[in-house]
């Protein structure tokens, strides 16, 4: 039996989920759908310590900022790096989400996105930051799962099917059957590696010096994982290591590609690697079904036709892959007593399920 303060919570209580990504971090609210998405970045103010700009407004000064004011990316690799600030973001993200809903409850629960390869300590850290940042019941879920919910898969039934969830900090491989992970890779390659490839080979074959956020501009704008049907040129801006002066050089679609080949040929052979340990009937299940491509890494042109033509099984991109872990958190809390097996607990007493 519920108590009174249970049923109350259950009818009125604002049910979040979040991705907290290294790259952006993005909140659904349970009857709304995604309501925030913005990058994980905070601007401190040196001499107090204090947040001045969360998300966006501080992304905007990554790389321009005065000395008296810091940038912090507070979660790289999907780890949480700094845990105060992290603490700060969310603890911004759940209240702005709040005020977008009528529910009077201050305290929301909460599911949180993890990488699947994450220790026990880290998973602490993510569990105890939401909790200290106003979360009133706090559940964690491995980020290739939250991906294959979002996304629609079929994780519950018989039948096997497949996620490769690319981030900023990590590339989550998953195959699912009976509500289950069967086989899972995760890796730290993933986008933010391809920008610093591309600010390496700028370095390398161009002798100019560019910044991440440039590089991952360019990564947005021009790279891809397959030869694309017209390449074209674009103008890159940057510092001259040999005049140390400002300069404006040409590159090309087709350099841009040879850059990020190295971290995109890394996710494939993990993705090899995974299905060489998958059970033979699985893999017969994955022939009709595919590989779902997910998160940010996902919309890297051509990765879906370059990763069917290496495993030799047909690779599809979700729906609006860049927020499918947070959709999948927040479809948790909606159909919670079908979907909480999938949820990740700490010691005993941590979380209830």
């Amino acid at each position: 039996m519920l108590s009174p303060l249970d049923y109350f919570f259950g009818l009125f209580s604002l049910d979040i989920g979040i991705d907290l990504g290294t790259a952006n971090t993005l909140v659904s609210v349970r009857g709304k759908g995604i309501v925030i998405n913005e990058p994980s970045f905070v601007a401190i103010e040196k001499k107090t310590g204090r947040p001045i700009e969360v998300g966006t407004r501080a992304k905007e000064m990554w790389n321009k900022n005065p000395k008296e004011i810091l940038i912090v990316r507070p979660v790289r690799d999907g780890v949480i790096h700094d845990y105060e600030v992290t603490e700060r973001m969310l603890q911004y993200l759940i209240n702005k989400a709040h005020e977008q809903s009528w529910v009077p409850i201050p305290r929301p629960r909460v599911v949180v996105g993890i990488p699947s390869g994450v220790t026990e300590i880290e998973k602490r850290a993510v569990y105890d930051a939401a909790l200290s940042a106003g979360a009133r019941e706090v559940f964690l879920i491995e980020e290739p799962v939250a991906a294959a919910i979002g996304a629609g898969l079929p994780v519950q039934e018989t039948r096997g099917s497949m996620v490769v969830d690319i981030g900023g900090g990590t590339t989550e491989v998953a195959i699912f059957s009976l509500g289950g992970i069967v086989i899972s890779r995760s890796i730290r390659v993933a986008g933010d590696e391809m920008d610093e490839d591309i600010v390496q080979y700028m370095r390398a074959k161009h002798n100019m010096m560019i910044g991440e956020p440039t590089a991952q501009g360019i990564k947005e704008q021009y790279a891809s994982a397959y030869p694309l049907p017209q390449e074209r040129l674009f103008p890159v801006k940057g510092r001259n290591l040999m005049t140390g002066l400002p300069a404006v050089i040409d590159v090309s679609t087709v350099e841009v590609r040879d850059a990020v080949s190295g971290s995109v040929s890394i996710i494939i052979d993990t993705v090899k690697d995974a299905l060489d340990d998958t059970p033979p009937e699985l893999v017969g299940d994955l022939m009709e079904s595919g590989i779902c491509l997910a998160g940010g890494g996902g919309l890297l042109r051509g990765l879906a036709e370059r990763m069917t033509e290496e495993v030799n099984i047909r690779t599809w991109v979700a729906e609006d892959p860049l927020t499918c872990v947070a959709r999948g958190a927040g479809r948790v809390l909606e159909d919670y007593n079908n979907l909480r097996r999938l949820l990740v607990g700490l010691e005993r007493g941590s979380t209830r399920h």
